[in-house]
């Protein structure tokens, strides 16, 4: 029996998706990926896991479980090898860390006419609605994620002549997706979302502009195509977007907080939930939270992922305290920042901290929230 005390989604103890692969899983990966093991053996070793990091959730007590993105080789990889037309290539940005440290990393890339040839998400939820009886969370990339990071470069050679016009085909893959998984019986879906956030800082809006890009028009355009996608929306199914400042091995891509986009896309973005990171200083306060429409849902990220100091319940509830100045408490939640391992290598923390940190989400929910 978990101790969450509501009825979600979202609930009052969430997650963002992402969890520590095994070690065993970790090692079958660069197996597989070597040609050491058939596609069946890879598989076997991907549902064992699975079916432990289910059990890890709901022995947490969460009322909310993903598979732990463990058959992704990162959360948003699994959507460029399932559509053709789309590769990878290098980013114009970089991962950093607060020593200054910075990361290269590869990004989504469009050579071709948008195709979808291979199941994305839905083989997924069908083997963990099968395994579990708590509510699933399916977890994708914003379709800003799949443009954003090479900017203009995505499209050279693509065949599409304007962003609108890719969007337009990736969107429709995205409603394709979507329609499939509420017909398997999923009923929660949430959007990982960096660029946004990302355009909230004017150094990479400086950026952006000496690429060529105009970050005011990203930004419409991001917040256009999430609207397109849900516009026919399952009426039994919740849309949650997790705006994240970038996740990979303990590093980000941006810093600064919500201001400079809130009113945008907080006002106009349609969807049922914002989870939204504020575990440091650099995600800064909550003021940008009055722009949240009355009656949408807030995930507060107050648990670091990143590193495996374990937060004060005291200082978690008093954050609480704080964002119901801005949003109903009511209508709030708590969770971890963002995902503990958004890429097979993970963050650098022990299962023991992911587990000790997922639980006490669970019990600070269950505190704050218990008979409302």
């Amino acid at each position: 029996m978990s101790k969450n005390v509501d009825s979600g989604p979202p609930f009052r103890a969430e997650h963002i998706g992402s969890l520590l692969r095994p070690g065993d899983l970790t090692r079958d990966f660069r197996r597989f990926q070597a040609g050491q093991i058939s596609d069946d053996d890879f598989r076997a070793s991907q549902d064992n896991a699975i079916r432990d990091v289910i059990r890890l959730q709901e022995t947490a007590g969460l009322d909310v479980v993903t598979d732990g993105e463990f058959r992704r080789s990162s959360y948003w990889a699994h959507w460029v090898e399932s559509i053709d037309g789309l590769d990878f290539a290098p980013a114009l940005f970089k991962f950093r860390d607060e020593n200054g440290a910075e990361q290269d990393f590869i990004a989504a890339d469009c050579v071709g006419k948008l195709r979808q040839t291979a199941a994305i998400s839905t083989e997924e939820f069908r083997f963990l609605s099968a395994a579990t009886d708590r509510t699933v969370k399916v977890t994708m990339p914003s379709p800003s994620t799949l443009h954003f990071w090479r900017l203009g470069e995505t499209l050279q050679g693509s065949g599409y002549e304007t962003d609108e016009a890719y969007m337009d085909d990736l969107c429709s893959i995205y409603r394709q997706e979507i329609s499939a998984l509420a017909e398997l019986g999923c009923t929660y879906v949430q959007f990982d979302e960096v660029p946004l956030i990302m355009l909230a800082n004017e150094e990479i809006c400086r950026s952006a502009r000496k690429f060529g890009s105009d970050p005011e028009r990203l930004i419409e355009l991001y917040v256009e195509a999430i609207n397109q996608i849900v516009k026919d929306r399952p009426k039994n199914m919740t849309f949650g977007m997790h705006i994240c400042r970038g996740n990979f091995k303990g590093k980000w891509l941006t810093e600064g907080g919500y201001g400079a986009m809130a009113e945008q896309v907080f006002k106009h973005a349609d969807v049922d939930v914002f989870c939204l990171e504020f575990d440091t200083d650099r995600a800064g306060g909550f003021e940008p939270l009055q722009y949240v429409p009355d009656g949408k849902r807030v995930v507060l990220g107050l648990v670091s992922s990143k590193v495996p100091d374990l937060e004060s319940v005291d200082v978690l509830k008093k954050r609480i305290d704080e964002a119901a100045q801005y949003v109903p408490l009511e209508n709030l939640s708590i969770s971890p920042q963002c995902g503990f391992a958004s890429t097979v290598a993970g963050n650098p923390v022990t299962l023991e901290d992911e587990t000790n940190k997922l639980k006490l989400v669970v019990d600070v929910a269950h505190d704050v929230w218990q008979g409302t």
